[in-house]
């Protein structure tokens, strides 16, 4: 008899995909959400799990469900989960139930402020390339993957491990629930303001991940980022292997960057200082997975990146548009000066848009402090409404110059002014660097891409 699962809050990005790897599996799956946006809503609705109508009902509630499954943006008194815990229906939250799922396999868990989302793509994609078994949970739809999350009986799954809250129940990390075998920590930059109020508060979870690594077990950590490096040097006797890595040897020459092994040379799509580390940390995990150096050599080539990381929207031999998810502080100035480093003859516009809790607050923008000084020209973008929605004071352009330490940084409150000034600009010799968590209102780009394109 197949399993039956209820989906609070099903519109989720994860949790969607969650939905559709159960449903995948031959399980019964059902939900319920007060919102869904695209593409969650097409995908439930092509898979014929849509929830008929907006809200919460009990009555979807029965004694016939194996288990909830409950998002983060459900709230605490939310009508279905209160009558769940009625009928004494087992209750998970996301990450608790891909542990439940994933208890018999060996679970990598990839964790870091910056990075996590690419270093784990890297890995699916030399895996798959070389045929691998695995399950796998990543934050975002990667080239070549249908869902975000697969559950299989594969002896391995590799999972993306988020620090951010598990549920409204459960006010710890994501990443405590993993139960990692194998640990891989990027680097640790304070996120997530209205969650972890000081960056002692933030750092104290990673060293408390760390903690966790069983005798067994493997620490991968970038010895790069000095938080990390320091957990790593505070370990005494621990029983658990530790392997640092650093950043891939390499060379650019002429707007391309080739990474050097030994007497041979191989070219990559991706670029910057962050990426040709990740791509370490994801070699270092793919050897412990008992892969070969050279076959992740041979796949890592055709890698082209994780979605909106890097992204190129417009091309053209003198021209590059990029769209990048960069949001926190250091995850913007590590993208803007890759792509000035990888050409460094050319202008680069960098534009970013404010768009999360932490990045609006104005108790917290001294931390994007020389975070734009590589960008030729520095451009902030705000939604009034984005703003008023989190219940936070707009700030003014002078606020955001001394914030950013930038005396010529502009500010945008208005898409369609924004996106005039941009289409006025002339992009020879000139590459334009979008980055936002969020989306610029859907601001239409094809005036910009055909510019670009010629």
């Amino acid at each position: 008899m197949s399993k039956k699962y209820h989906f609070i809050a099903i519109g989720g990005a994860v949790m969607h995909n969650l939905a559709l790897a159960l449903l995948k599996k031959g399980y019964e799956i059902t939900g319920s959400d007060d919102e869904i946006y695209e593409p969650s809503r097409t995908r439930l609705e092509n898979a014929g799990i849509l929830p008929k109508e907006k809200g919460w009902y009990p009555e979807k509630i029965h004694e016939g469900l194996d288990g909830i499954i409950l998002g983060m943006h459900a709230r605490i008194d939310n009508p279905e989960l209160i009558k769940a815990k009625e009928l004494g229906i087992p209750v998970y939250s996301f990450p608790e139930f891909i542990y439940d799922q994933s208890k018999d396999k060996k679970r990598i868990v990839i964790s870091g402020s910056h990075g996590k989302t690419t270093i784990t793509s890297m890995i699916l994609h030399v895996l798959k390339e070389n045929k691998v078994e695995f399950d796998y949970l990543v934050g975002a739809q990667i080239e070549g993957f249908d869902l975000m999350v697969k559950l299989s009986d594969a002896p391995v799954i590799i999972i993306e491990g988020d620090e951010y809250l598990t549920s409204p129940l459960d006010r710890q990390p994501k990443f405590f629930h993993y139960h990692h075998d194998i640990l891989l920590m990027s680097g640790i930059a304070w996120d997530h303001f209205n969650v972890f109020p000081t960056f002692e508060n933030y750092n104290e979870q990673f060293v408390k991940l760390v903690d966790m690594t069983p005798a067994s077990g493997t620490f991968i950590y970038c010895e790069n980022d000095p938080h990390v490096k320091s957990i790593a040097d505070s370990l005494q006797d621990q029983p658990f292997l530790l392997i640092p890595y650093s950043t891939h040897l390499h060379r650019i020459a002429d707007g391309k960057t080739f990474l050097l092994d030994k007497d041979a040379e191989i070219p990559v799509q991706v670029f910057g200082e962050h990426n040709l580390q990740n791509l370490l940390g994801a070699l270092e995990i793919c050897l412990a997975l008992g892969l070969d150096k050279k076959d992740f050599y041979a796949s890592i080539q055709s890698f082209s990146g994780a979605a909106k990381r890097q992204e190129i929207l417009a091309k053209s031999e003198n021209s590059i548009l990029f769209r990048d998810f960069a949001h926190a502080p250091s995850k913007l100035q590590a993208t803007v000066e890759a792509v000035k480093k990888q050409f460094p003859g050319r202008k680069l516009i960098a534009v970013q848009e404010l768009h999360t809790y932490s990045s609006l607050n104005k108790d917290f923008v001294h931390n994007y402090s020389g975070t734009m000084g590589a960008a030729d020209e520095a451009i902030i973008y705000l939604n009034p409404k984005a703003v008023s929605l989190k219940k936070l004071e707009l700030m003014d352009e002078a606020t955001l110059r001394t914030g950013f330490n930038r005396k010529d940084l502009l500010l945008f409150t208005d898409i369609n002014l924004l996106k005039a000034f941009l289409e006025k600009k002339d992009f020879k010799d000139t590459n334009i660097l979008l980055m936002s968590s969020g989306n610029y209102d859907d601001m239409d780009l094809s005036i910009l891409k055909s510019k670009i394109n010629g």
